[in-house]
């Protein structure tokens, strides 16, 4: 089929392309595999799902304000944003009362236009931008150790001040909502270490529970918790940036594009299956006021299965994508899954009714 100039950035950047020179046979399957090694235009899809990502959340929670009636519970209405909203003391005050419902509009409409700018970079480089980055400045090589670690502590820098972010909240711009007192408070966050890391070794102040980190029961280790993270995520990450790999990790890593994606999978169903577990049975983070009570008829179980299936299916990416890497690393390469499948089918034709009767015919 023949494009115009216009189209075919366009065809291409969907995959509808008539070169021969396509790794798989089924370009749309591919996904961002089709980008391993266009740096620009891999730049652009990640971008471009940043926006989807921020598009959903102003959308959404424009959408539940749209339908939020203050006279009832929020999770009698199904709502899962604007909970957490509340949660973080936005907007709300004793008993979990909304007070004022502008804060929401103003973080909705924010989301979308972060959205739309988010959208217009991620087509500009999918579309317009180079094909490969500088290597001088964000371009890198998937092989280039020193250029992945220095990535990989910019974003590790990135998550912690996230995290910082939820404690400058809590401890100097208008506190959270505790629910053990019914009220927005400011939280003098709790930095005793054997504290904070016995919830990842399941030691609560009760005992040894399975729950673990979700076992959590006031504000002052929750806040407390988000400083350790922050300070370890940017002391990890300058180390990240100003280091090289160690020989271990040189000799034991997969040094892919692929190997990468399988390693962020990994970190991915980790955090789905600890959001499913906080989500089902604490209510510090997740106030019943808010999110209804635990083991009752609310959007609880529907956020905790949500968020459990997302964490099973980025673990099945991750070993889908390991093995892929290990293969790659052994020589055998494989386009999609349906490439995979394809290939380890018999290439033998099957016969026609035809050929069939013919030879019954024949042996008979």
């Amino acid at each position: 089929m023949t494009t115009s100039i216009f189209w075919t950035p366009l065809f291409r950047a969907l995959g509808w392309t008539s070169l021969q020179s396509q790794d798989s046979g089924a370009p749309l399957l591919a996904g961002n595999a089709r980008f391993a090694n266009l740096s620009g235009k891999l730049l652009g899809a990640h971008v471009a799902h940043a926006g989807l990502i921020v598009l959903w959340a102003g959308a959404m929670t424009l959408f539940e304000l749209s339908r939020f009636d203050p006279a009832q519970p929020m999770y009698e209405q199904g709502l899962i944003l604007l909970p957490h909203l509340a949660a973080l003391g936005i907007g709300v005050g004793a008993g979990g009362q909304v007070l004022d419902t502008y804060p929401y509009f103003a973080i909705g409409m924010i989301h979308l236009i972060s959205a739309a700018v988010l959208g217009a970079g991620g087509l500009y480089h999918a579309v317009l931008g180079p094909e490969q980055l500088d290597e001088r400045s964000f371009g890198y090589r998937w092989q280039d150790g020193n250029k992945m670690t220095s990535i990989l502590g910019i974003h590790l820098v990135i998550l912690g001040m996230g995290a910082l972010l939820l404690v400058l909240k809590a401890t100097r711009f208008g506190g959270l909502y505790d629910p053990l007192v019914d009220q927005v408070r400011l939280v003098t966050p709790n930095l005793n270490p054997a504290r904070i890391f016995g919830y990842l070794f399941g030691f609560s102040p009760q005992g040894w529970t399975i729950t673990g980190m979700a076992s959590v029961d006031n504000l002052e280790d929750l806040v407390g918790g988000h400083v350790w993270v922050g300070l370890l995520c940017i002391a990890g990450g300058i180390f990240h940036i100003v280091s090289q790999p160690l020989d271990w990790a040189k000799r034991v890593l997969i040094w892919s594009g692929e190997a990468y994606l399988s390693y962020s999978l990994a970190a991915l169903a980790l955090a789905g299956f600890s959001v499913a577990c906080f989500v089902s049975v604490n209510q510090i983070a997740y106030p019943s006021v808010f999110y209804g009570p635990i083991e009752g008829a609310s959007v609880r179980p529907a956020l905790a299965s949500v968020h459990a299936a997302l964490g099973f299916l980025a673990l099945v990416g991750h070993l889908w994508h390991a093995y892929r890497a290990r293969s790659a690393a052994r020589g055998n390469d494989y386009g999609t899954f349906f490439d995979f499948i394809a290939a380890n089918v018999s290439t033998e034709s099957t016969p026609t009714l035809e050929e069939a009767f013919a030879s019954r015919v024949a042996n008979s």
